[in-house]
């Protein structure tokens, strides 16, 4: 299938309001939509005018099995310590500054909520995961372990320097960070009791999703997706699988915000078609195919029984900065309900 396909698929989808059998032939066609844009901070996203470097923040360093980690800092305005949220980044994850910081007015927003916010930097491809090896095809010189960082140097560095809550947190994420969320909640409830997913890929044994993954992976800084979890038929696909450990979330009893949007391009991203079709096209279709996987996944929680989940699914919506800052701030009195 040609990406011109994929597009054509998408098109007779939202002409006919309804998902056909065809599905699965878009979903196949993640091979080609996945590796050009999945994740990427270069989407041509229409981002606030005041997004930017946030002098109020400050880096925070933390030593780990990767090497010294910089994470970005917001503190709450009342000072407190008790109500912490992670934000993870996008695929295309930076090294200087996280692209919620760049893109967006989080970090000048939930402050005034009195929500302490923590950007980690970096982790490029890595879906903020413990890898099984470095990548041997573009000479990465560490193994990621992300998820170690976030749960153990990073949760205990804030506890010691900073005096924040180690327990009872949020966690949040576009995309490949909105999988990740999920994941960290899952399998660490006592540090994650609260966690969102905006545009993730959340049926990841879905077809087409794990090859398209490792185009993804590849085009994104040239990694190998296998030292990451392995062969397709590694166990460890399925532990970081939202639809296959979504028990885990239901019984921990997790808080969720879970969104996606239609693909469907609206006013807000006039500058995008006219300044660049092609990665608009691109966001499009890839908001299509987290649509796909977003619903998959509300309809596993839904054969579970009922769980502590919002899911949010907007009639406009393509995969840019734009629409995940909006989701975050309707999402912002809930989490701020749900911290602390």
């Amino acid at each position: 299938m040609r990406c011109g396909e994929v597009r054509g698929g998408i098109a007779a989808i939202r002409k006919s309001g309804r998902w056909p059998g065809r599905l699965r032939r878009l979903a196949l066609g993640l091979v080609c939509a996945l590796a050009v844009s999945f994740g990427s901070t270069a989407l041509g996203s229409v981002a606030p005018a005041a997004a930017s470097f946030d002098p109020a923040g400050f880096d925070f360093w933390v030593d780990s099995a990767m090497g010294p980690i910089k994470s970005r800092v917001f503190r709450a305005a009342d000072g407190n310590t008790r109500r912490v949220v992670y934000a993870l980044d996008g695929l295309r994850a930076r090294n200087d500054l996280s692209g919620w910081e760049i893109d967006t007015d989080i970090s000048r927003v939930l402050p005034q909520w009195n929500i302490n916010v923590v950007m980690p930097v970096g982790g490029e491809a890595s879906f903020y995961s413990d890898w099984i090896a470095p990548s041997n095809t573009n000479a990465q010189p560490v193994t990621y372990r992300w998820e170690t960082f976030l749960t153990q140097d990073l949760r205990n560095a804030l506890r010691d320097r900073l005096g924040f809550n180690p327990a009872g947190n949020g966690v949040f994420g576009l995309s490949m960070g909105g999988s990740a969320a999920l994941t960290l909640a899952a399998y660490h409830p006592d540090q994650f009791r609260y966690a969102g997913s905006y545009s993730g890929y959340l049926n990841i044994s879905a077809p087409g999703m794990r090859e398209g993954l490792r185009m993804a992976l590849l085009d994104a800084g040239g990694f190998n997706i296998d030292a990451m979890w392995g062969p397709p038929w590694d166990p460890k696909w399925l532990r970081n699988d939202p639809f296959m450990f979504a028990p885990l979330l239901r019984d921990n009893g997790t808080r969720l915000w879970i969104s996606s949007g239609s693909g469907r391009n609206g006013p807000a991203d006039a500058v995008n078609s006219a300044m660049d079709a092609y990665h608009l096209g691109n966001a499009m279709a890839l908001e299509t195919i987290a649509l796909a996987n977003t619903r998959a996944f509300q309809a596993r929680m839904d054969s579970l029984g009922p769980s502590n989940a919002v899911f949010d699914f907007t009639p406009i919506g393509v995969h840019s900065w734009y629409y995940w800052q909006d989701e975050v701030f309707k999402m912002l009195p809930d989490l701020s309900a749900n911290l602390g």
